[in-house]
């Protein structure tokens, strides 16, 4: 059977392509040249190995090099002048014995502070006229426990405002400007103690702002089991006075046994600081009374109003 043809049909055609792509042709990169090749290439300009040509001119320039000469000196005296300075004020080496702990140290430091009526002895151990870092003597004072417990405490007060909802965006400026005003009114207070009570020895006067940090630890713990058996309610109520009330009462224990060997040294002859001294009756009546107030009243006024959490303000809103 035949097809039908058509013939009136237009002829088929099958589509030009209008436009021809040309491959393009990969050629690989040129070899790495060999440092030797390059220092060759720079110094064929006469300048000298590492200076651009178009800088050369500037580096050659006697005013140029005398320039840099100067600032460098300049920065050199500046840095030597910063660091006498800082040495006039912090006595670095002396600090660095404050930072040798260990973790075992640290956790049983933690249980003496939460717990001090459960360690003896308090006396620190000394060798050869000098007392033991805290690396080796339980009883030392460090600074690597209440600097943690400073910013875990700036840390922990926002956290648990924003988790009842009484977070805003000051609240972070303002917990750390409290700490920090505390810490630095009480190293004043300090400072003015030690000078009324005639501590002129630097280790002393470091052992007390060692001593100052521990608060920090209660104070976090205050938090923390305040927000879980108060149910959000913050340190108000009977279980959260309660618990401020044992960590309150646990850090005046831990101070007023730990500090009696700076404020309240014996009659006879103290070698453990490298020199021997007495101190008379009434000014050891006036240290006793400066403990005693520190210990208990002061500590209490500070950690109150580090503690007081205000559950009740409502979140800063756009």
């Amino acid at each position: 059977m035949q097809r039908p043809t058509y013939a009136n049909s237009p002829p088929l055609h099958h589509p030009v392509p209008q436009h021809v792509s040309t491959v393009p042709q990969l050629r690989s990169p040129p070899p790495p040249v060999p440092p030797q090749a390059q220092a060759q290439a720079a110094n064929s300009y006469g300048y000298p190995q590492g200076v651009h040509p178009a800088f050369g001119g500037f580096m050659s320039d006697p005013t140029a090099q005398m320039g840099f000469q100067l600032g460098k000196t300049a920065m050199d005296a500046g840095h030597q002048y910063m660091e006498q300075n800082f040495k006039n004020y912090v006595n670095v080496s002396a600090l660095k014995r404050y930072f040798n702990v260990s973790n075992s140290y640290v956790v049983n430091k933690l249980y003496i502070v939460l717990f001090p009526w459960r360690h003896r002895p308090w006396v620190r151990q000394n060798q050869d006229g000098f007392f033991m870092p805290p690396r080796e003597d339980i009883n030392s004072p460090d600074m690597y426990i209440p600097v943690m417990a400073f910013v875990t405490y700036i840390l922990l007060s926002t956290l648990l405002a924003g988790l009842r909802g009484a977070f805003h965006p000051e609240l972070l400026g303002l917990t750390a400007t409290t700490a920090f005003a505390v810490v630095i009114f009480e190293i004043m207070g300090l400072k003015l103690g030690c000078y009324l009570l005639s501590i002129s020895n630097e280790s002393q006067l470091l052992d007390l702002v060692a001593y100052s940090g521990y608060k920090f630890v209660g104070i976090i713990v205050t938090l923390v089991l305040a927000e879980i058996f108060n149910k959000g309610a913050g340190t108000g109520g009977l279980i959260g006075w309660s618990i401020f009330l044992y960590t309150y009462f646990a850090n005046a224990f831990f101070l007023l046994r730990s500090l009696k060997y700076v404020l309240l040294p014996d009659t006879s002859p103290n070698t453990s600081s490298g020199a021997s001294y007495t101190v008379a009756r009434s000014q050891r009546n006036r240290r006793t009374q400066f403990l005693f107030i520190y210990s208990y009243v002061v500590q209490f006024v500070f950690m109150w109003v580090l503690s007081r959490q205000d559950p009740t303000k409502p979140a800063a809103k756009a």
